[in-house]
């Protein structure tokens, strides 16, 4: 059987201040009526039933995200005691998973991610899945539309087979996020896709490659192993975790994996990881603007309003961004929304917790 698991963790400050630790980005309607979350839950409908989909994320933003998916079972809600990158979470996840179903194929998304063709992108994941059952770590690369230098990239190398309407190539090789020349060069050859981070796999096989490439993790994981479902878990979870180095999937699996295949595939695929890429994703009006609440934009071009009760004004100004909240108002230039996170450093820093 396959289950999906999706990553709900991480704090969203880039989306400052709308996003909070106590109300993540994951958990925020950015996009039409449903949250993040939930458009995540929403588009794995049919092919996965509620009790196939699985949920990591921090005990803090547990009772949210339960409450907005109140189908899914609450033990399937995988609490991570502490962030410590996407290789720990899925590992522990993948732990629980094969306690349920040693012989499952695991598919791992995300909470913050927009896709638009959600009927290819199921039709996506079930080609994905039964190349997973021939033994290959899985990931769906996203057909790139321009060079983009804020993506990591997959270069394919050799067809491997078609499945369910999608070419599946060995991965040849993963490329961190480029400079600008050469993401040109790669989008000119063909031969690369973006990395978006959704992983497919049997459980046994990733089990393995933790176990290979991460062997003090996969020990670590083995102590917990015994505690699933017992009164000792919790606590041995916990002391656990504060041992455990922190790593990302890419790094700490992926790259060194011995068998690799990517599928390209073309979903209307956005990662919503700040305001300046919400602002690529909403439509525009002529002049280039976006007003989400009240707002009054006189000549006004290239601006987001994002706001609450209050009203939004702009006057003679082109590319803000401007969200405003109850405790916090953000003006930011169009280009500089990568900064947000260093005010929420700065914040920390000063701290005033009350606004992060």
């Amino acid at each position: 059987m396959a289950y999906a698991l999706i990553m709900a963790g991480g704090a969203g400050t880039r989306l400052w201040p709308l996003s909070r630790e106590t109300h993540p980005k994951q958990g925020l309607t950015l996009v039409g009526e449903r949250s993040m979350f939930q458009h995540a839950v929403d588009r794995l409908h049919p092919l996965f039933a509620p009790e196939q989909i699985f949920v990591v994320a921090s005990a803090a933003h547990i009772d949210v995200l339960s409450q907005q998916a109140p189908r899914i079972p609450a033990e399937n809600f995988i609490i991570e005691p502490e962030g410590r990158g996407t290789a720990p979470a899925i590992g522990l996840a993948a732990l629980h998973l094969q306690q349920q179903d040693e012989g499952a194929v695991m598919a791992v998304l995300t909470a913050d991610h927009f896709i638009q063709d959600t009927a290819a992108f199921r039709q996506s994941l079930q080609a994905a899945i039964k190349v997973a059952e021939q033994g290959y770590l899985v990931t769906l690369g996203i057909k790139p539309t321009h060079p983009e230098t804020g993506f990591g990239y997959i270069q394919q190398a050799h067809k491997i087979g078609q499945v369910e309407g999608y070419s599946a190539y060995r991965v040849e090789r993963f490329v961190e996020k480029p400079i600008l020349a050469d993401a040109e060069r790669m989008l000119a050859s063909g031969e690369y896709s973006w990395n978006s981070g959704m992983f497919i796999w049997q459980i046994n096989q990733v089990m393995d490659e933790f176990k290979r490439q991460m062997p003090d993790f996969y020990n670590q994981l083995q102590v917990i192993a015994p505690t699933i479902g017992r009164s000792a878990y919790q606590q041995t979870v916990q002391s656990v975790w504060a041992m455990v180095r922190k790593e990302t999937i890419d790094y700490g699996i992926m790259e060194g994996a011995q068998k690799v295949a990517v599928i390209p595939v073309d979903i209307g695929w956005a990662d919503i990881g700040s305001w300046g890429s919400l602002y690529e994703l909403l439509p525009k009006d002529a002049q280039g603007n976006i007003m989400v609440g009240e707002g009054m934009q006189l000549d006004t071009s290239r601006t987001l309003t994002f706001g609450g009760k209050r009203l939004i004004v702009t006057i003679g100004v082109e590319d803000l961004i401007v969200v405003d909240t109850e405790d916090a108002l953000l003006v930011c230039k169009r280009g500089h929304e990568q900064d947000v996170k260093k005010v929420v450093s700065q914040l920390k820093t000063d701290n005033k917790l009350d606004l992060i």
